[in-house]
């Protein structure tokens, strides 16, 4: 028993002490990444082209921003629980800031789900929804990698750029397929309803299943809006390539984008910084962009989400107080 105690206190002590261990590992690495990009040689090619391409960057990445507000109202009117979509703006935005600004990569979403159930009422259906809001991510994310290298079939001669982005999106769809077979199950996702952890996750993942098979015109709608914001993603990556004078096509950058997204979740640092970056090196060397130009890019498309997610601070600030929830019936 007491063995017990002390293996809990020293596994409470290891999550709490992790935010800072990866805000250490994440600075670590933003310094051994800005030593290699060779800024001084990438800003004396900026243009007026270059800024322009910077500056429509980040327009399309606060528009992203707006898509996912989308996609998340979508989510909610399938269970049933619509909020307008102001409101769900604002609180994208403070989230986006907090995940950002924060070392933690769920603060975000904790943010939103405490802001909006406060407002509405229903914090079991507004986790689920933001639940099955990011989890939608993980079908289309795979899938727009897969059609960009069938749309380019020359890009599936790449050797181990596509070989690793086809094993990340398939086995991304496989491992969804389990969440989702497991999830639909009464005999597990539906005796989980008042769990915590994981096992809140998996009845999150229950209950949007049943709605959506009561409204599977939701589920395309979701959907829907998921394929436009990632879209809106890729768009901002291969500007963003652009504004650095890289030679990377939009199919290019269709098929290997996606796959930097995946990866860029591991909880190894803040942000994914120098995960986001490495996948850029293995994806792109192949293309003939050179390592410093592929990390470049990297801190790039973090720095264009920043400069975005700072849209968030007012409303993270003020908590949200000035916006109300409009109901619909």
């Amino acid at each position: 028993m007491t063995t017990g105690t002390s293996e809990g206190g020293f596994g409470a002590r290891l999550r709490s002490a992790a935010p800072l261990l990866r805000a250490v590992v994440s600075a670590l690495m933003l310094i051994v990444l800005l030593r290699r990009v060779h800024l001084r040689s990438l800003f004396t090619q900026w243009d007026s082209h270059a800024v322009v391409d910077l500056a429509a960057a980040i327009a399309v990445t606060l528009v992203g921003v707006v898509l996912s507000a989308v996609r998340w109202q979508r989510v909610l009117t399938a269970l049933e629980a619509p909020a307008g979509l102001v409101a769900l703006v604002v609180h994208t935005f403070a989230g986006l800031f907090v995940s950002n600004f924060l070392p933690s990569t769920i603060g975000g979403d904790v943010l939103r789900v405490t802001r909006l159930s406060a407002a509405n009422g229903k914090r079991p259906t507004t986790f689920a929804s933001v639940v099955l809001e990011r989890l939608s991510g993980w079908i289309v994310l795979p899938v727009i990698t897969l059609v960009g290298l069938t749309v380019n079939p020359s890009l599936r001669g790449l050797g181990a750029a596509s070989h690793v982005a086809e094993a990340i999106s398939v086995g991304t769809l496989v491992l969804l397929g389990v969440v989702l077979i497991s999830a639909a199950s009464p005999r597990v996702g539906g005796r989980l309803g008042h769990s915590e952890g994981w096992r809140r996750f998996v009845a999150a993942v229950h209950l949007g299943l049943v709605r959506f098979r009561e409204h599977p015109a939701a589920a395309v709608e979701v959907l829907v809006a998921g394929f436009v914001y990632q879209l809106a993603v890729v768009l901002a990556a291969f500007l963003a390539a652009a504004a650095l004078g890289m030679d990377v096509g939009w199919t290019a950058m269709l098929a290997f984008m996606p796959a930097v997204a995946i990866v860029q979740v591991l909880p190894v640092t803040i942000g994914g910084l120098g995960v986001r970056e490495g996948a850029f090196v293995l994806f792109l060397h192949p293309l003939g962009v050179a390592t410093h130009e592929a990390i470049a890019l990297g801190v790039l498309v973090y720095g264009v989400n920043l400069v975005a997610s700072l849209a968030g601070a007012p409303a993270f600030a003020t908590g949200g107080g000035r916006v109300r929830q409009r109901t619909m019936a």
